[in-house]
C-alpha cells in the first residue's frame, strides 16, 4: 500500500502517471506496438488522471515515442552497451519489459518520492527485473553522478542514457548541465536517446490549455531546443533526429496530430538518438 504523500499527484510525477496510462491503453490493444503489463496497476494505485484533448491527440505520440525509445535501448544493448541509465525514470518499466542481454545493468534516476511509490506497487505486484536494476534516488539539479557511481555505476564502460519526457521541465542552463555530466560520465560507445521540443510547438494553439493546466500543478515548460543535432554535437554526441512521420509509417499507425507537419508546420517535438563521438566538456 502506498501513502499519499508518496503518490505522484503532483508537477512533474503527475505526468509519470498520465503517460503510463498511454502505456496501460497500448498495453490493451491487439496490435499493440510493446508489452506493459505494470504500466495499469502502476496508474490503478494512484488513479486514473483525466487528460485533455490536447493530452489525447499527443497519446498517439506517446505511444511511438515508447516504442521509438524501447527500440533505441535494445539497438545501443545489441551493440554492447549493457549499462543503462534511465533519467527522471518516472513509471519507467523497461526493466522489467524489455529482453536484455546477459549482464545488462540498469539504473533508473528519479526524485526519492516517486521512486518509493513504485517501487511499493512494484513489489504488491511482485514484479522481476529481466536485468540487474539499481534505483538511484536524486534531484537532477543536484550533484546526482556521485549517487550514480556510488551505486555501482561504472564511467568506464559504455552506456545508453535515456531522457524521456524531462528536458522541457529544465532550463536551458539546467539542460546543458546535465547534457554535461552524462557527457562526462560516457565511456567511447556510449549513446543517448531523448526528447525536446521546439518553441513553435509550445506555440501551438491546442498547447494552451496544457500549458495552463501543466502552470497550475507545478509543471511549466520552461525551455525549448531548436537545432538537437546541433546542439549536441556541442556536448560530443553525432545526433539524428526521427520524425513522427517516419515512425507511424514504420508502425502501421496515423501521424500524431500534434506532430503532423502537414497540420503543425515547423513545430516539432524532437525524438533524438546520438553516439558518443568526442571528449566532453567541462561540466
Amino acid at each position: 500500500m502506498t501513502t499519499q504523500a508518496t503518490r505522484p499527484t503532483t508537477g512533474v510525477s503527475r505526468t509519470a502517471v498520465i503517460i503510463a496510462q498511454a502505456r496501460a491503453r497500448e498495453h490493451a490493444r491487439p496490435d499493440r506496438l510493446f508489452t506493459d503489463p505494470l504500466a495499469e496497476p502502476l496508474v490503478e494505485a494512484v488513479g486514473w488522471i483525466p487528460v485533455q484533448a490536447a493530452g489525447r491527440m499527443n497519446e498517439e505520440h506517446f505511444v511511438l515515442r515508447t516504442r521509438f525509445f524501447d527500440d533505441c535501448l535494445r539497438d545501443a544493448a545489441g551493440a554492447g552497451c549493457t549499462q543503462v541509465a534511465v533519467v527522471a525514470a518516472g513509471l519507467d518499466t523497461r526493466a522489467f519489459r524489455l529482453d536484455w542481454p546477459d549482464g545488462t545493468r540498469l539504473f533508473e534516476i528519479d526524485l526519492p518520492g516517486l521512486m518509493a511509490y513504485k517501487e511499493a506497487v512494484l513489489g504488491v505486484q511482485g514484479a522481476r527485473p529481466a536485468c540487474d536494476r539499481t534505483v538511484v534516488t536524486a534531484d537532477l539539479r543536484d550533484d546526482w553522478p556521485d549517487r550514480l557511481t556510488a551505486a555501482g555505476f561504472d564511467p568506464g564502460r559504455p552506456t545508453v542514457w535515456l531522457i524521456e519526457g524531462l528536458m522541457m521541465y529544465l532550463t536551458e542552463d539546467d539542460n546543458d548541465r546535465l547534457l554535461g555530466r552524462i557527457g562526462a560520465l560516457s565511456a567511447p560507445g556510449s549513446r543517448l536517446a531523448l526528447e525536446h521540443v521546439n518553441r513553435a510547438y509550445t506555440e501551438l494553439p491546442d498547447m494552451r490549455a496544457v500549458h495552463e493546466r501543466l502552470r497550475r500543478v507545478g509543471a511549466s515548460w520552461v525551455s525549448t531546443m531548436e537545432d538537437p543535432v546541433g546542439r549536441l554535437a556541442g556536448h560530443g554526441w553525432r545526433a539524428a533526429v526521427t520524425p513522427q512521420t517516419e515512425l507511424a509509417r514504420r508502425h502501421g499507425r496515423p501521424v500524431p496530430r500534434l506532430t503532423d507537419p502537414q497540420i503543425v508546420g515547423d513545430a516539432r517535438m524532437w525524438l533524438v538518438s546520438a553516439e558518443r563521438v568526442g571528449a566532453e566538456r567541462t561540466p
